[in-house]
């Protein structure tokens, strides 16, 4: 196992801003304090530069297997680490679609083969992804705690609702998508609230819908929700993305729900696609690599702390999935990201290690660079030597 020791260095995680060497052994963060020297070590200089938690993205697309076209599970993921990302939480809208064991087995013993990121895949929950007929959870459930049919919007509210009953037992997560958005979001607090269970919203984007979670959030209810960076980045865009982009006010209602703590967590929604499928209409933004600078962008231009992007991007995914990460504490799992915070460049989307450049910020100055991505103690992603 690598060691590291990274030097002079400005620590930010969801709880703490401080500068210090970090010590990273046998794949965990094995000290943090002001003066350490070790003989013979990777040592990193990280004077000027701000060390986090490396990201975990709860929603995004690898479209592996079937549309590898589109993108694949190692491209996908290599987008990822250049992203600052260690942890994808990949959609069941494959083809075919993640509902069965071998579909799952297919990604994760691919994904274990090319250890690249961690994957905690997504299951569908209704069969092909139809909405009509329910997939026999419990079996799927010795694979993974995460369920949705995104991609697509459960209509079918009894399934919903069984859905919401079944991961109180069975204690799993069920991830909706919603579209019409706030219509569906609102019959899913409602169910929440008549049989309970563990929901996670997806990609918010409009004011009356957070609206509503502010309300039941207020009421005491327990359920999480996201936000895609390119939903706070960007207004009134014609382009097609689920959900669409919405007005200037909708952006900064939700960017103000960052600021008062009701919005949980960034979500990419990382959904590449060729130039031809998003010529015919097809929805997504390919943004996986770009999403830290994004963001930071519009936190430093709303007087939003680095902190708070961290708690959003690290801290409460890695709570959700049960992940010993997320912060920066000695004996947690060392998955890292060494960023420039103050780096200012334009989006090129010809430089994606994605296979999809379907991103309508092309040219668009955004804040931050990833440096370093590091998993397990382990360097993934280094800017001068990249992969």
């Amino acid at each position: 196992m690598n060691n590291l020791l990274i030097k002079n260095v400005r620590v930010v995680d969801a709880k703490k801003n401080l500068k210090s060497d970090v010590l990273v052994e046998n794949g965990k963060i094995s000290k943090i304090d002001s003066n350490i020297n070790i003989e013979n070590i990777n040592c990193i200089d990280g004077k000027n530069y701000v060390l986090m938690p490396a990201f975990i993205d709860l929603h995004t697309h690898l479209r592996d297997p079937g549309l590898t076209h589109k993108e694949d599970l190692e491209s996908g993921q290599k987008a990822a680490l250049k992203g600052g990302f260690t942890v994808l939480c990949p959609m069941a809208n494959t083809k075919p679609a993640c509902d069965n064991k071998e579909t799952m087995e297919y990604i994760l013993n691919k994904s274990k083969e090319l250890d690249l990121c961690e994957i905690k895949q997504v299951c569908a929950i209704t069969k092909n992804l139809e909405g009509q007929e329910m997939i026999d959870i419990e079996s799927m459930r010795t694979y993974t705690d995460l369920f949705s049919d995104d991609g697509y919007t459960l209509h079918n509210e009894k399934i919903m609702k069984e859905a919401l009953e079944l991961s109180r037992n069975l204690n799993f997560k069920v991830l909706t998508h919603c579209q019409p958005e706030y219509e569906i979001v609102n019959r899913d607090l409602k169910l929440l609230k008549e049989v309970g269970g563990n929901l996670h919203i997806c990609h918010i984007s409009l004011k009356d819908t957070l609206e509503e979670i502010k309300k039941y959030k207020n009421e005491g209810f327990k359920f999480t929700c996201e936000v895609g960076p390119h939903h706070i980045f960007g207004y009134g865009l014609d382009y097609k993305v689920n959900p669409s982009f919405a007005e200037e006010e909708d952006m900064k209602y939700l960017i103000q729900g960052i600021k008062d703590g009701y919005i949980d967590m960034i979500g990419t929604d990382h959904a590449p696609h060729t130039e031809e499928d998003k010529k015919n209409g097809s929805p997504g933004i390919s943004n996986i690599e770009v999403a830290f600078q994004m963001v930071n962008k519009v936190f430093s231009e709303n007087n939003i702390k680095l902190s708070k992007l961290s708690e959003m991007m690290s801290y409460n995914p890695a709570k959700l999935l049960g992940l010993d990460q997320g912060l920066i504490e000695e004996g947690l799992r060392a998955d890292l990201v060494l960023v420039d915070e103050e780096y200012e460049e334009s989006i090129d989307t010809s430089k994606f290690i994605s296979k999809g450049k379907n991103n309508p910020f092309n040219g668009q100055r955004v804040k931050g660079k990833v440096l370093m991505t590091i998993k397990n103690g382990k360097i993934m992603y280094d800017i001068k030597g990249d992969m």
